[in-house]
């Protein structure tokens, strides 16, 4: 592994993590989903967020989705803000399990209801699969509002990794379509670009967690063996030629991530727009070094997302 300049406090990590991944076939994805149920958190016995699992049924082309709600114990006088969460996992991986201590942490800091869902995944269900059944949830959310007590003109969508890409996707899904109105779209090192031509992409190819061989895997399962031509920026968003009309954003990169400079150009692209828009890249780090808790850069990270979601919330 070359060199990189790690923060002190995420090298405790490094050791612990596995140099690679085996993405190369169905069975070994499996492997790696049954290995990760026994990392997933369950919701915890906190007393200021209630919780609740739910679904929506099948239909036609949709299997059944479940999604999870947290709610604020407290009463409120007015409805409240929203945040819709998508779980990462290079859209092969994960769960809305692994999200609760986060989603629960969101909820009760900036008094949101917060929902996170499951989708379906790759390879065996390869793109529009994933993000049809993410934008279902969503309008589930908007047709459902005065129930839950969300505040319509406060939606927010927010998603990490492939989770981000997912996010970015359902904005520019909801804006086509007359779908729901987003007050804003939180994007923490997303996955976003199929192309994989920029110069993180290109360098960083033996990165911890996730590095260029990961990606192209990544890509691979999620467009399917069946695709051909053109790829739809509803897949890959940074291929959209039209960002204007979306919402406000929030964009987090990582330095020793692949997908930084993804990130940061989508971000970029956005303000071009005339789109309001928030960078953080946060130096001597890698992706997912969030996982270190404790360390300073994810204790900053933590803090600025629930700052962020405070200010927009309040402003809208």
């Amino acid at each position: 592994m070359a060199q990189y300049k790690y923060n002190q406090d995420l090298k405790e990590l490094l050791n612990l993590l596995p140099k690679s991944f085996d993405f190369s076939s169905v069975e070994s994805i499996q492997a790696l989903r049954q290995g990760s149920l026994s990392l997933s958190a369950s919701p915890s016995s906190r007393s200021d967020v209630r919780t609740e699992t739910r679904s929506l049924e099948a239909i036609t082309e949709s299997p059944e989705i479940e999604f999870r709600i947290y709610t604020p114990t407290r009463s409120a006088k007015v409805a409240r803000s929203c945040v819709f969460e998508i779980h990462g996992g290079g859209f092969m991986l994960g769960s809305k399990d692994e999200m609760d201590p986060w989603c629960e942490r969101v909820c009760a800091e900036t008094d949101s209801v917060v929902i996170s869902t499951d989708y379906r995944l790759a390879p065996e269900d390869p793109f529009p699969a994933g993000l049809e059944d993410c934008y279902r949830v969503l309008c589930w959310i908007a047709d459902h509002a005065q129930a839950l007590g969300i505040d319509l003109e406060r939606l927010a969508i927010a998603g990490q990794s492939a989770g981000g890409g997912l996010a970015a996707a359902c904005a520019l899904m909801a804006r086509d379509r007359g779908g729901p109105k987003l007050c804003f779209q939180m994007l923490e090192i997303p996955e976003l670009d199929d192309r994989l031509e920029t110069p993180s992409m290109q360098q960083f190819t033996d990165t911890p967690l996730w590095n260029r061989p990961s990606a192209e895997w990544s890509w691979r399962h999620y467009l399917g063996p069946d695709h051909s031509g053109e790829v739809s920026a509803y897949a890959a968003p940074a291929r959209a030629e039209d960002l204007s009309g979306l919402p406000p954003a929030y964009v987090s990169t990582m330095e020793f991530d692949p997908l930084r400079d993804e990130g940061i150009l989508y971000a970029l692209r956005l303000l071009q727009a005339g789109i309001p828009v928030e960078l953080h890249n946060y130096p001597g780090t890698f992706h997912g070094s969030t996982l270190v808790g404790s360390a300073e850069s994810s204790l900053r990270n933590a803090d600025e997302v629930i700052h962020a979601f405070k200010m927009r919330f309040s402003q809208s």
